[in-house]
């Protein structure tokens, strides 16, 4: 293979790996400001308002944004949100086995989160 030709692969190859890194970060921060502010506020009211607490709540939503994408997190708070209620209509979120699976993924990524950042 001549020279010109392993440059080309190499960088080739580069620009493929920055592609896939660029879509992970992506992915990775994919939620939005105002949600974020919104989960770290509930975060700190629940466990305290501390600097420390700040921290801690901030790499847990990071840690939490790198395992679940926003779509999947709104999905999963909003069955979680439904099943509070009354009636049929919460029934139905509380009895679907779809709606069991969303919600055993986000808590899931909310168990890494909290070993990663509240006992790491």
């Amino acid at each position: 293979m001549s020279r010109r030709r392993v440059e080309a692969a190499a960088l080739a190859a580069l620009a493929l790996a920055g592609l896939t890194l660029g879509a992970r970060a992506a992915e990775e921060n994919d939620y939005p400001t105002d949600a974020r502010v919104d989960y770290v506020f509930a975060c700190m009211a629940a466990n305290g308002q501390t600097r420390e607490n700040l921290q801690k709540c901030s790499c847990s939503l990071d840690q939490l944004a790198a395992i679940l994408p926003y779509d999947k997190y709104v999905q999963a708070s909003t069955i979680l949100s439904m099943r509070q209620g009354i009636g049929q209509r919460s029934n139905e979120f509380r009895q679907t086995k779809i709606f069991d699976d969303k919600v055993a993924d986000l808590r899931r990524a909310q168990a890494e989160a909290e070993i990663r950042c509240y006992r790491g």
